[in-house]
């Protein structure tokens, strides 16, 4: 423990079930065994966590992959680079609608991706208002959004304008009828269901690949300065994504969950099966395989934002500037036991 350089973290995150590592790690005392003392800073709002991570108020942070390439490039306005060693989340995010608006459109909970995509540009076509929310331009969830969109209609997926809100504010902006929809992670979906406001049409895997989505996210300059601190992070975090996918006992993590509010509703094993099992399978599968970042992975994030967010670039460039963005070898020498 003596080779680290630094043993006082403060780690951000957004409250949504793909942060459940670093709540796990801290609460089961795998930082401390790794001779960290963590202080974990629930943000407000993406915008608010790139910026404390890019100007060091932050040590790590839970993040959005698609961060990353928009930093390599300057797109985020900051270009301070930005890199990973571990992945937190593989495609989980989910689109919902207002139960009014699913309603008129006459969706169905079996309706596939393409058939709900296509009542949706079917009503907008007439002229119909229909606001719709991502989470932050770059994300998974933007390009899942415009994604499903296209399934219908690309040209309209290209000019629609969407409304960007923090994943925690979604269900209100629901409510008050400030949007008709959005993609987010869950559990924000689940609690506009529960509330009788929302109801989930598709999810990002039936439409987008199984990239990252969530990542353990340092500064290129962090990430040099304190290589030893980072092995022993990402240690930490790869024994809580461990436990979490075997663990019998799933009530102390709910309880966690809990505690830390991001499930802010009454779910129940015994009232609500079907949503506390939905919740339980999201928590024990957000990696199917290793948490090892991928470079296809951000080569694909760089296309979406060629596709997306009007970007020019080869894609020679792309995958070099993809590699950039990943820290493998941290990665494996954190996971050798």
């Amino acid at each position: 423990m003596s080779s680290l350089e630094k043993t006082e973290l403060q780690l951000g995150y957004i409250p949504l079930l793909d942060c459940v590592a670093l709540l796990w790690a801290k609460q089961r005392g795998f930082f401390d065994e790794e001779g960290l003392n963590v202080r974990l800073i629930k943000e407000a709002s993406w915008a608010s966590l790139r910026d404390r991570l890019a100007f060091g108020l932050l040590d790590a942070a839970h993040c959005l992959s698609a961060m990353l390439p928009a930093a390599a490039i300057g797109n985020d306005q900051i270009g301070i680079p930005l890199q990973t060693p571990l992945v937190l989340s593989e495609s989980r995010a989910f689109i919902s609608l207002s139960q009014k608006l699913c309603y008129q459109l006459q969706i169905q909970k079996d309706d596939t991706a393409e058939q709900s995509a296509q009542k949706l540009v079917d009503y907008l076509k007439q002229n119909h208002p229909v606001s719709l929310a991502h989470v932050f331009q770059h994300s998974i969830h933007h390009y899942c959004l415009k994604e499903w969109l296209a399934l219908a209609d690309r040209e309209l997926a290209k000019n629609i304008q969407v409304k960007t809100l923090p994943p925690s504010y979604m269900v209100e902006a629901l409510s008050t009828h400030l949007v008709d929809g959005f993609c987010v992670g869950e559990p924000w979906n689940t609690q506009a269901e529960l509330a009788g406001l929302g109801q989930i049409v598709c999810s990002s895997q039936q439409i987008i690949p199984n990239v990252a989505d969530k990542v353990l996210a340092v500064t290129h300059d962090w990430a040099e300065q304190h290589p030893y601190t980072l092995i022993s992070l990402t240690r930490a975090l790869i024994k809580a994504q461990q436990e979490l996918k075997s663990i019998k006992d799933f009530a102390p993590i709910w309880d966690l969950l809990v505690e830390f509010d991001i499930i802010q509703f009454e779910c129940s094993e015994e009232v609500h099966v079907e949503k506390y099992h939905a919740i339980q399978n999201i928590v024990r599968h957000l990696i199917e395989n290793d948490a090892q970042p991928k470079v296809t992975d951000f080569e694909w994030l760089f296309e979406q934002m060629q596709q997306w967010n009007a970007l020019e670039s080869s894609s020679e460039i792309s995958t070099e500037l993809a590699q950039n963005c990943l820290l493998p070898q941290i990665y494996k020498t954190a996971s050798v036991n």
